[in-house]
């Protein structure tokens, strides 16, 4: 998941008071044994694979999707910590300009030189997925789910149906809402989508598919069909949960004044997505010294599941998608043709072959080595990528190295037994995290004006949160009201998602079933039954996160 966008500056935190109570020495007297110091920058990498592409790229271009094992990398919360598990990213195919800035001035990711001369990478982007988010306020041990997108060169970021990708307690401003709830059994939190118990390892299917709710126009600016639709493949819930509006993407260009990117966003153009990986963002470290002057280092324990063969299975069934597998049935019957199940037909479908991407991991800058010795990264059969866990490494089986002593400039693996006592570090426990401030949404026009039909309602998630939502009509939720619409086309949008909810239940395969393994179980509190008279047609929108009661 590409979210370097993400990474929290934290300087490092040596001048704070040391576990002890006492402060750290300074530089000019050195580091004593016994004095702990407390800094970030503990890891950082990528732990990744590469997903083979049909020759045509540009059939098989209009859906991606995969299933991900879920599972607490960490086994309490931990302040300041952001790792993604396996996810992905979807950008616009823009291969066909070699010299052309597609980040018009202005825009923050104009500023990043090395992405030029077109800044396709960094221009328009479906990320998001699983993991642990330094930004997340309310932390419970496993990981969440979440939609986040960049549709304006990183200015801004859309997570949820009214919120950023937790950097804002309140919700965008909004001309810059972009996602549209389409389900109307699940609530989608700004805090994302948390999970039932304790997963171990079951899977979380997911695809963004490219499907025409509208039409396609050639106004000011023209804008495609394109809306890439989130569907889950859970045990307790299957099926779409929102999209991204169309005009999320193509607004840039005349926000901007900038025609030549007209037609060049993801409502328009294919979309690319080129593998997956974990990435490793922000770790906190505690650095203690031996009787030496040797420093040592500690990050927090993470844990991965292994099976019987010491086998950390993470991805498989890796599919591209053309228009084939739903987006050609999804049209005909928008158009009042025949309904659709909304199963992804196999005819439609491209099953990817896997390779490894090497790895690098990092702390401070300083390269670290010897991760090797407790695991690799390989693709296994079946096509499932994962980790294969060395017998009698410096670290236990399922556990990523957690001590590392300086050696010139590199950071090299040791295991516990090797770390001296005097360092202070064995005994040294992370900060956990609390429970954060509210989210909260605005009294403006978009979520009042015309506003919910019926609520408020709250409900209480298994991250210590409580959730208050309201039941919108679909076409009168937030996100929708900054454009200007002709009420015909309101209206058809608005009966055509009343067939959906008909149509489409929540315990119908649309993706095929995973490979092997279970399916893990979303937060039951998450799903909600429509009111009487709202059953078709009405979307449950949040509208306050807050830390729930105790």
């Amino acid at each position: 998941m590409k979210q370097f966008l993400q990474v929290l500056t934290l300087s490092a935190l040596a001048w704070l008071p040391t576990a002890s109570g006492q402060p750290a020495t300074s530089p000019a007297s050195g580091p004593r044994p016994g004095t702990v110091t407390a800094h970030s920058q503990g890891l950082h990498g990528y732990i990744g694979y590469r997903a083979t592409r049909p020759g045509d790229r540009s059939e098989f271009s209009a859906g991606m999707g995969f299933y991900a094992a879920v599972w607490p990398l960490i086994d309490q919360p931990i302040a300041n910590f952001q790792i993604g598990l396996p996810s992905a990213w979807i950008t616009p195919d823009n291969s066909d300009n070699k010299d052309q800035p597609l980040a018009p001035e202005g825009t923050l990711a104009r500023t990043w030189a090395p992405r030029g001369p077109t800044w396709s990478s960094v221009f328009q982007t479906v990320e998001g997925g699983l993991g642990y988010w330094a930004g997340n306020h309310f932390r419970y041990g496993p990981p969440k789910f979440s939609m986040n997108a960049t549709p304006q060169c990183y200015d801004y970021e859309v997570g949820s149906p009214g919120w950023s990708f937790f950097y804002d307690n309140e919700a965008l401003p909004d001309n810059r809402l972009g996602i549209a709830q389409l389900s109307n059994r699940l609530l989608i939190p700004p805090d994302a989508l948390p999970f039932e118990g304790n997963p171990n390892g079951e899977f979380l299917g997911y695809t963004y598919m490219a499907l025409p709710f509208t039409d396609p126009t050639t106004g000011d600016p023209p804008t495609g069909d394109q809306a890439w639709t989130c569907f889950l493949s859970a045990a307790n819930f299957k099926g779409p949960i929102a999209y991204y509006i169309p005009e999320t993407w193509s607004k840039i260009g005349k926000l901007f004044n900038y025609p030549f990117i007209y037609g060049r966003g993801l409502d328009a153009r294919p979309g690319n997505m080129g593998g997956g990986a974990m990435e490793i963002n922000t770790v906190p470290r505690f650095d203690g010294v031996d009787a030496n002057g040797t420093v040592y280092s500690k990050i927090p324990r993470l844990q991965f599941p292994v099976d019987p063969q010491g086998r950390s299975l993470l991805v498989q069934d890796v599919v591209y998608y053309s228009k084939a597998a739903l987006y050609d049935a999804f049209k005909t019957w928008r158009d009042g043709g025949p309904a659709c199940s909304g199963r992804f037909d196999e005819k439609g479908a491209w099953r990817s072959s896997l390779t490894r991407r090497d790895t690098r991991y990092d702390q401070a800058g300083k390269v670290i080595t010897g991760v090797e010795r407790v695991f690799d990264n390989e693709v296994l059969d079946g096509g499932v990528w994962g980790l294969v866990w060395r017998e009698n490494g410096p670290s236990p089986k399922g556990v990523f190295p957690r001590y590392f002593k300086r050696v010139g400039e590199e950071c090299v693996v040791v295991s516990a037994a090797e770390v001296p006592k005097e360092t202070g570090l064995l005994d040294q426990e992370f900060e956990k995290a609390t429970l954060g401030v509210p989210y909260t949404s605005p009294q403006t026009p978009a979520w009042t004006k015309p506003g919910p039909t019926r609520g408020p309602f709250t409900v209480d998630l298994a991250d210590g949160s409580r959730v208050t939502y309201s039941w919108y009509r679909f076409i009168d939720q937030p996100s929708f009201q900054q454009y200007d619409w002709s009420q015909a086309k309101r209206e058809k949008l608005q009966n055509f998602i009343e067939r959906l909810h008909a149509q489409w239940p929540v315990d119908r395969d649309y993706m095929t079933p995973p490979s092997r393994g279970e399916l893990v179980s979303l937060d039951p509190a998450l799903l909600v039954t429509p009111p009487p008279g709202l059953e078709l047609g009405y979307v449950p929108i949040v509208t306050h996160q807050e830390a729930a009661p105790r």
